[in-house]
């Protein structure tokens, strides 16, 4: 498992009774988990001090209860700096445990000795676009929501990044890509974090286990003829890493690399244990 333990002002306190207990900077909140199946004591005094928590309703979605919480504060990840403020199900507008995928893509822009034109699809606030640019690359940042992509710029401001050369579109993803093939674009690293379910502008339906094979064999169309990586990454609990790997394996054979999948977590507190929150597939270059 890859395990995001480089964080400093976020960290999973306690799990139980499908809920974890996080701190966000120095706010406390409690959301749902569906990976937490286990009921034991909740003995951390955040279970009792909590500035938010978000209840599930039985009938689908749910809802926000504040304690003392602001509508917006920031937290920090190095020298990315992230606007947080809790919204629809359950959301606070970052994945914390993506920042082992930061770490890793990171380090390959440093090394790669070369410009590097990234692609970030589903790009939702930004936090891979942020570790992109902040490692030298160009990126393109791309998502399907107007409000999404204005939270990622504000990220970027927040991270004095603005001035790095960031593309922001919101376009649907499959359309964007489509057309940038047509253009005769490429890139030289792609990032993707699909949703387990979606509808394109024109009711078209997105299932992940149905689209991602299709969508990942699209992308490959728009790679350099040296690229430095690929990344897919999974919330969806019934496509194991092994799967990610089988997928990207079969649509980057004609490069020289090599895939490896795990599940990406994050360290527990109290139980010193380790929360999984997904998988992710990552193809690197063997010239890196």
């Amino acid at each position: 498992m890859w395990i995001a333990d480089g964080w400093k002002e976020y960290e999973v306190l306690d799990t139980s009774r499908g809920e974890k207990l996080e701190r966000w900077g120095e706010y406390l909140l409690v959301r749902p988990d569906p990976q937490v199946i286990w009921d034991t004591k909740r003995e951390h005094p955040g279970w009792r001090k909590m500035n938010g928590h978000y209840h599930r309703s039985s009938k689908g979605g749910g809802e926000w209860e504040f304690f003392h919480l602001p509508e917006q504060w920031e937290i920090s990840y190095g020298e990315l700096t992230f606007h947080l403020k809790p919204f629809s199900f359950k959301h606070t507008g970052l994945f914390p445990e993506q920042a082992v995928n930061w770490d890793w893509f990171g380090d390959l822009i440093r090394r790669a000795g070369r410009p590097i034109r990234v692609l970030n699809l589903f790009a939702y606030t930004g936090g891979a676009t942020l570790a992109a640019a902040a490692a030298g690359a160009s990126v393109t940042h791309v998502d399907a929501s107007k409000g999404m992509v204005n939270w990622a710029k504000e990220n970027a401001a927040a991270s004095h990044l603005s001035d790095r050369p960031i593309r922001w579109l919101v376009d649907d993803c499959m359309k964007f890509v489509e057309r940038e093939i047509r253009r005769g674009n490429h890139y030289d690293a792609i990032i993707m974090d699909p949703p387990s379910y979606g509808r394109g502008p024109k009711g078209e339906i997105w299932k992940i286990e149905e689209s991602i094979h299709p969508f990942i064999r699209l992308c490959t169309q728009l790679l350099s003829d040296d690229p430095l990586f690929f990344l897919v990454n999974s919330y969806t609990t019934g496509l194991a890493p092994a799967v990610l790997t089988y997928m990207i394996s079969l649509e980057m054979r004609n490069y020289h690399g090599h895939v490896e999948s795990q599940e990406i977590g994050l360290p527990v507190t109290e139980s010193h244990l380790v929360l999984p929150c997904g998988a992710s597939g990552r193809w690197q270059s063997d010239g890196i």
